[in-house]
């Protein structure tokens, strides 16, 4: 059975957005979705992803949750791409 990234400790939450709340999430931020940082299709956490959850298409965007002690709870949206 493969290794799946996910499932380490270290390995913040991925989720892929819904249209409708990436959308929301660029008129809050007030950017285009070309701003967002990028992401490879080919990252593992993606492909993972791309699995478990169903289809995974450029021009998506993925929501990272991270959890701190000292930070608390912090959110990164990234643009997926396929190079």
């Amino acid at each position: 059975m493969p290794f799946n990234v996910m499932e380490h400790q270290l390995v913040p939450e991925h989720r892929i957005l819904s249209e409708k709340e990436g959308k929301t999430v660029l008129a809050k931020l007030g950017i285009s979705k070309e701003q967002l940082p990028k992401i490879k299709i080919s990252d593992p956490c993606i492909k993972i992803l791309n699995e478990t959850k169903g289809p995974v298409k450029e021009g998506m965007i993925v929501e990272i949750t991270r959890t701190s002690e000292t930070a608390g709870l912090s959110k990164a949206y990234r643009l997926i791409i396929r190079r």
